[in-house]
């Protein structure tokens, strides 16, 4: 089981297989919540990096307020959206003002799931939601943070969150719902 104080304090001791240990504990996490923000796999890699450098440069700050995972998450969370903001200008938006009429594909369902299930439907949906509600909705149900610890990680507050997963969840069932009709006929 990885103990958060000992692997940080091995790590400002100079323990490079405590930080490997951490990396390992959470690639995955940081992965999830790039990849719900960049589409381009090298440029995850590369954010990815840049996440675990800051954690090793920054350890030194953290004072365990929160868990670990909040704050790496956080790291992750600013350093891809500052990313966006540097590589991709025009990319990051605010959800649309008639987000009711939001649609997010023209193409029929049964063409984006020749080969897949509807889980795999439901993540091509997730990743055409407005950036904030593709976070949230990742971090809530797939990293499965808090509303707090998304917070935490992103900044906004805590009925902003709600309201995003609402408006998220709300628009992903309208297209399931439509997307199973269709199947049943």
């Amino acid at each position: 089981m990885f103990n958060e104080r000992e692997a940080v304090t091995k790590i400002l001791n100079g323990d490079m297989r405590a930080f490997e240990l951490l990396v390992k504990q959470y690639e995955r996490l940081v992965f999830h919540v790039i990849s719900r923000l960049i589409r381009e796999q090298e440029d995850i890699e590369d954010v990815c990096q840049e996440v675990f450098i800051k954690v090793h440069k920054s350890l030194f700050r953290f004072n365990f307020q929160s868990k670990l995972s909040t704050w790496i998450a956080q790291i992750t969370y600013f350093t891809a959206i500052n990313y966006l903001k540097k590589y991709r200008t025009g990319r990051i938006s605010e959800y649309p003002d008639d987000i009711e009429n939001y649609h997010f594909t023209n193409d029929n369902p049964e063409q984006l799931l020749t080969k897949k299930e509807i889980a795999n439907y439901v993540e091509a949906l997730i990743l055409q939601l407005p950036e904030k509600y593709k976070t949230v909705i990742t971090l809530y149900h797939l990293n499965e943070f808090s509303c707090e610890e998304i917070g935490e990680i992103t900044g906004m507050p805590e009925g902003t969150i709600k309201n995003y997963l609402f408006r998220a969840r709300k628009l992903l069932k309208e297209k399931v719902e439509v997307y199973l009709k269709n199947e049943v006929i």
